[in-house]
């Protein structure tokens, strides 16, 4: 269990003072121009031997991430775009940082743009997200008046500028393409890779777009070593992670933890327990609605990291938002949501996407009421491979894989139901 002092995040439930005084009385922009001085190579090395993986869903290595950026200008300026898109359903660990948090991104917005040679910095920050946006910009008001963003910022001898834009709601501009598209003033849509950000990013210049939680670790790692925090964690899973437990438990938390922490430590330690006890976990989601649920009783034991939840139990850490459900759970109507969820926020460029999240939510619906044939389950899972893998962007794995998690997890219910319609036990079927 990670112990108060190597947590990064000091004020992550708002106990103490957000303000720039209150940031800077908990360690945070200590000797910053220092960390600036040892050169853009040595941060990216640190970065690297850090293990840090990028906390917004994929987990791709920050610091290889970083090094993609050219090492020499071509004329043209570098920019740092940071993802505070925070749209996935169960989410919200970024919200803690920028509202109680906020300069430990400010200053990892520095920091980073400096490894990258960006004098410019960008944070998108979710539409609907609108105290963060007060206090964000507050804190960023106060950096500018104390010197630490600006020219010469923090005495770096680096000129720097921070740029808060707020985004209108939509889910689709959290992903990284249609992010870049959405802050150049144009329709939220995703782009074609290659170009890749690094080559071809925001108005057409060398761009890194960057999850909140990844940036705002990183004046802490530079200070403490890479190796400090590798020390967390399983290998090739390293560091400490914010989790955001939601749902079926008795006290729904953010918190931070190490990597590779028990599920059944992570719910007992911070949560209280489940609701009604073990015996009642039902199922979970373990990194937010977009990965595939997994059944309670495998749960149990799981180690919470990237590479044991998606290669033993098919599923993934995501943005390690922990959805928990007990057997009170209509577990075919709460994926019944998650599909209206993706129908809606499909941005309708890709085909298999915009026709595939429709159809797959008309069968779902069914499905709730039991108002289908078993044949229909094999043909829904065959229609979620054809969404899967053929768009531009995640969105259509990510309307595809909590439909095949129920299927492959909980196809004795959706039969069940099916066959209870048939026979006109209505009560066996979900409640309208």
């Amino acid at each position: 269990m990670l112990t108060d002092k190597d947590r990064i995040f000091t004020n992550i439930y708002g106990m103490h003072d957000r303000s720039l005084k209150g940031a800077q009385s908990r360690g945070h922009w200590d000797g910053t121009a220092k960390l600036m001085e040892k050169g853009r190579d040595w941060i990216i090395d640190e970065m690297k031997s850090s293990g840090l993986r990028g906390r917004g869903g994929a987990g791709f290595p920050t610091g290889l991430k970083w090094s993609f950026m050219p090492k020499e200008s071509d004329g043209r300026p570098s920019y740092l775009v940071v993802n505070a898109d925070e749209s996935e359903p169960g989410t919200c660990k970024d919200r803690e940082i920028m509202r109680h948090d906020p300069h430990t991104l400010i200053e990892g917005c520095l920091i980073a743009s400096f490894a990258m040679q960006a004098h410019a910095c960008y944070i998108y920050l979710r539409g609907e997200y609108i105290r963060e946006r007060e206090a964000l910009q507050a804190a960023i008001d106060e950096a500018y008046d104390a010197g630490l963003l600006g020219k010469n910022a923090a005495k770096s001898g680096w000129d720097f500028d921070l740029y808060l834009h707020h985004g209108a709601g939509a889910y689709i501009c959290g992903e990284e393409t249609a992010l870049l598209e959405s802050l150049e003033g144009k329709k939220g849509m995703p782009r074609m890779k290659p170009p890749f950000p690094a080559g071809a990013g925001l108005y057409g210049c060398p761009t890194t777009v960057n999850n909140v939680e990844s940036i705002a670790v990183v004046p802490t790692i530079l200070r403490r070593g890479g190796e400090w925090f590798s020390s967390f964690g399983r290998q090739n899973n390293a560091g400490t992670k914010l989790f955001a437990i939601s749902g079926h438990v008795n006290n729904p938390c953010v918190v931070e933890e190490a990597m590779s922490i028990s599920f059944e430590e992570l719910i007992d330690k911070h949560c209280g327990g489940i609701r009604g006890g073990w015996d009642n976990l039902k199922a979970v989601i373990p990194g937010g609605s977009s990965v595939p649920c997994v059944r309670g009783e495998h749960m149990r034991d799981a180690v919470m990291d990237f590479d044991y939840l998606r290669n033993e139990l098919g599923s993934g850490l995501g943005t390690a938002a922990v959805i928990v459900m007990d057997q009170s759970t209509d577990i075919i109507k709460a994926i019944w949501r998650l599909s209206a969820f993706y129908k809606h926020e499909s941005c309708g460029q890709c085909t298999p996407c915009r026709e595939g999240t429709g159809w797959m939510m008309r069968v779902m619906d069914r499905l709730v009421r039991g108002e289908a044939e078993v044949e229909e389950i094999d043909m829904l899972f065959d229609v979620s491979k054809q969404v899967e893998g053929h768009t531009i962007c995640a969105l259509g794995d990510a309307a595809a894989w909590p439909i095949q998690g129920l299927i492959k997890n909980f196809r004795d219910e959706i039969e069940d139901r099916i066959k209870a319609q048939k026979s006109g036990r209505v009560s066996a079927v979900a409640a309208e």
